[in-house]
């Protein structure tokens, strides 16, 4: 009886690694965003702007992942034209990565940069530090798709001016390897 407790417990041990097989190694996720900047510079005006989402995720284990991840937004106002691209990268848990359904959240850092042109008159952009807090949902369509969607709290920080009352939405398809 004691060498088959041994023998349940050793094998048991050793099953740890097989229950994480069905949580992907990598995944890459790209689609559509819209960011909404509120109060820009404390003037009570609100601008809306559309644009992409890339981002790399390698998955550690089961439920701990790392993130990469690329935006860029844009915005045309009567001639005016302006543009943020974000780069960031940082931690992710997953909270049900083995289901069809796998809610997360993230904590992402790094650089943005702005820029914008008008015609006829010149363009220019200045490069700044941006942080996002958020998460979202993948549901599995098959083993290697899942569509998801996710909302993040968006903090942008331009030559010592701050823009911290932002939403980023997105949604999109996941290649799961």
């Amino acid at each position: 009886m004691q060498k088959f407790l041994v023998l349940v417990v050793f094998l048991g041990l050793f099953s740890f690694p097989l229950m994480a097989q069905d949580s992907p190694k990598a995944e890459v996720f790209g689609g559509y965003q819209y960011l909404r900047l509120n109060d820009v510079l404390g003037t009570g005006v609100d601008v809306n702007a559309n644009g992409w989402e890339a981002s790399v995720t390698g998955n550690v284990n089961q439920w701990f992942g790392v993130t990469g991840d690329f935006g860029g937004v844009y915005k045309s106002v009567t001639g005016a034209d302006a543009h943020i691209y974000t780069y960031t990268g940082g931690p992710v848990i997953n909270l049900n990565h083995s289901g069809v359904v796998n809610p997360f959240v993230h904590a992402l850092f790094g650089g943005a940069r702005f820029g914008g042109s008008v015609s006829g008159e010149g363009s220019g952009g200045t490069n700044g530090f941006t942080m996002m807090y958020g998460g979202g949902v993948d549901v599995k369509v098959s083993k290697l798709f899942a569509l998801r969607g996710q909302v993040d709290w968006e903090y942008f920080r331009f030559s010592g001016v701050n823009f911290n009352k932002n939403v980023r939405v997105s949604t999109g398809i996941v290649l799961r390897f």
